[in-house]
């Protein structure tokens, strides 16, 4: 079953933030870590069901960041800027991404641009969101654990829809943050992001379908339970060779054409889902890395 309001999800983990984007908070008996930045736009409900729910933003320890883009690191600079002890842990290519000056430029736009998009613009004037270059942490990468006291995240590296993906496993509760490693659970379907390796994708994929999940927790619209989250991983793959196939006809129909293979695609998934949350010229873009990837690989 799918969720998509803020509240507990099981002992010691909770999703935060909004819909189309969010965080999760997980508590272990020496501190709670943040997973996944989200969007910058969400902060001030985050901080606001925060304190609803009773959890205190000085208990989080580390922040987790599962890949370097903008919609899923939004979150970040304001609390490690607010609680200068906070460990930041992402993936050794992500954060040389976060010390290129374009990368850090095209974050801010998106970020602004989608704010303005949702109309939380002026709301989040309150607040120091902005990526600069003060910002470092600690690398992870395959088989890396993250101890929270009694409570602990595995790391796997699953590259595909960005290279410097990875994913957070808790076993005890058989809890799965893959970010958009897998599909993006909008509505009754699922979305997969194959942005920059469609290959490398669905290897990962198979790589997470042998882990037994009970709670599938996405970046985007929100956390799925029972036996969907237990069979999320393989539907994803499945997703993702449909997409794979109509992306590489789409290719073909056009010549080769990006710019206009992109265009009809992205035509066609906003007819399909015209309330995505990510406005059509970014949208636009990632088809674009898909339909490169498709010419390079024919």
């Amino acid at each position: 079953m799918r969720f998509r309001k803020a509240g507990r999800i099981a002992d010691h983990l909770w999703y935060l933030g909004r819909e189309e984007a969010g965080t999760y908070y997980l508590e272990g008996r020496d501190g709670a870590i943040l997973i996944n930045g989200g969007l910058s736009y969400i902060l001030p409900d985050v901080l606001a069901q925060m304190k609803a729910f009773g959890l205190d933003p000085e208990r989080v320890r580390k922040f987790l960041i599962l890949h370097s883009h903008f919609d899923h690191a939004g979150i970040v600079p304001y609390f490690k800027r607010t609680f200068p002890a906070m460990e930041i842990i992402a993936s050794a290519p992500a954060w040389k991404i976060f010390a290129m000056p374009k990368a850090i430029e095209i974050m801010n736009s998106f970020s602004t641009m989608c704010a303005k998009q949702t109309g939380a613009a002026e709301a989040l004037q309150a607040f120091d969101t902005e990526w600069r270059d003060d910002l470092t942490g600690a690398a992870v990468g395959d088989g890396d654990r993250i101890d929270l006291g009694g409570i602990g995240l595995t790391i796997l590296e699953t590259p595909g829809h960005t290279h410097c993906s990875i994913t957070a496993y808790e076993p005890e509760a058989q809890v799965l943050f893959a970010s958009d490693a897998a599909g993006i659970p909008f509505k009754d379907s699922i979305f997969p992001s194959m942005n920059t390796n469609m290959i490398q994708y669905i290897e990962s994929l198979e790589k997470l379908k042998t882990l037994p999940v009970s709670y599938h927790c996405a970046d985007h619209y929100g956390y799925i339970d029972g036996e969907e989250a237990g069979r999320f991983v393989a539907l994803s793959m499945d997703a993702a060779r449909i997409w794979k196939a109509a992306l590489e006809n789409y290719h073909q129909k056009f010549n080769g054409d990006v710019d206009a293979a992109a265009k009809a695609v992205t035509e066609f998934f906003y007819r399909e889902m015209p309330d995505y949350f990510i406005a059509p010229d970014i949208l636009e873009g990632v088809f674009k890395q898909m339909m490169k990837f498709i010419g390079r690989n024919r």
